[in-house]
């Protein structure tokens, strides 16, 4: 198969679990990958949905920064 007939493929699917309401689709959170102005080191932030800035605290150093 080619990307283009996965993409169908998982379309369709979708379409059928959505008639079929065995499926629900809901947003969940935003993961954010994050650098430390310290230290440099990547970060994974959840930001809840709606929200601009996150605090966080980096994983390596312990600064605590915000997030876009």
């Amino acid at each position: 198969m080619d990307k283009q007939a996965m993409r169908e493929e998982a379309e369709r699917l979708m379409r059928e679990a959505m008639t079929r309401k065995g499926v629900t689709v809901k947003q969940g959170d935003t993961r954010i990958m994050a650098t430390c102005g310290k230290c440099g080191a990547q970060n994974k932030v959840s930001a809840p949905k709606g929200t601009t800035r996150v605090q966080y605290a980096c994983k390596e150093c312990g600064v605590k920064q915000m997030a876009l």
